[in-house]
């Protein structure tokens, strides 16, 4: 197959060595303010992927990230945000890195390119037709995420994809592909800039729309987080205030009493 691979093309930007730190600073910003505008081009792509994986989530289902190197730690930081802000199950969302957890820290020669290990990390969460797994890769060539899905394909399990070349082999394995186009970084091929950045945005908005759609959010509060330190709970005792007319010493009477906001909400309303 053959496509461009534009994360890859030379920087528009010639002997940084030579620039001032704020030249580089300045240059560094001008390039990472395009790339929200290359993530709303794929917003009909994110939606049509979001779609699914809400459907899929009603019947029980669960989300998986698969990636190597940068894109798999990216997806462990959205998979492991997904319970403490949205009160969900910790196997709801998850992060599958090539390499292992291990490679959240340090690199793991040659673990993206093994095709057939992300199936192997798959089925140790038992994974089923039910589940969406999305595949990262900023080149849209890493072996380790095309094997993974496409045994997902052939076991009917839904796939999708985000990444940062236009007609990838992921791409065109994945079900729900998202292409977000940044062009050449700043500094020749470091994908953990515009690349990781656009990935990190989509991210965030995939996850994010699933739980508001899952009902895990009220009006524009996280009323299901978990209350895991002081500045949640100060946060929570604040939204029961918002909700219903009390103080702030019996919002936090409440919080205790019932452990969530809307549960504190509800139960105080129905009284």
């Amino acid at each position: 197959m053959n496509f461009t691979k534009t994360t890859e093309q030379s920087s528009k930007y010639e002997h940084l060595e030579k620039m001032s730190v704020q030249e580089l600073l300045s240059n560094i910003n001008q390039e990472d303010k395009t790339v929200p505008l290359a993530v709303e081009k794929a917003i009909p792509q994110i939606e049509t992927l979001v779609t699914e994986i809400v459907t899929k989530m009603k019947l029980g289902g669960r989300l998986f990230y698969i990636g190597a190197g940068t894109s798999g730690r990216l997806g462990i930081v959205d998979a492991s945000e997904c319970p403490p802000t949205f009160g969900v199950p910790f196997d709801l969302v998850n992060g599958i890195i090539a390499g292992g957890d291990k490679a959240i820290r340090r690199a793991v020669e040659n673990a993206e390119d093994n095709a057939t290990q992300a199936w192997k990390d798959l089925e140790e969460h038992t994974i089923n037709e039910n589940d969406v797994v999305i595949g990262i890769a900023a080149s849209g060539t890493t072996p380790y995420v095309i094997g993974g899905l496409e045994v997902c394909n052939e076991k009917n399990i839904s796939t999708g994809c985000i990444t940062c070349n236009v007609g990838s082999p992921l791409a065109v394995t994945a079900k729900f592909p998202i292409e977000v186009v940044v062009g050449p970084e700043f500094v020749t091929g470091s994908s953990r800039m515009k690349a990781g950045t656009a990935q990190k945005l989509v991210l965030n908005m995939i996850s994010t729309t699933a739980m508001i759609q899952l009902g895990k959010v009220k009006g524009n509060r996280m009323v299901d987080m978990q209350l895991s330190n002081n500045k949640l709970v100060d946060r929570g005792v604040k939204m029961i205030m918002s909700e219903i007319p009390v103080s702030y010493e019996k919002a936090s009477s409440l919080l205790k009493e019932y452990g969530s906001v809307r549960k504190a909400v509800d139960g105080y309303e129905t009284k």
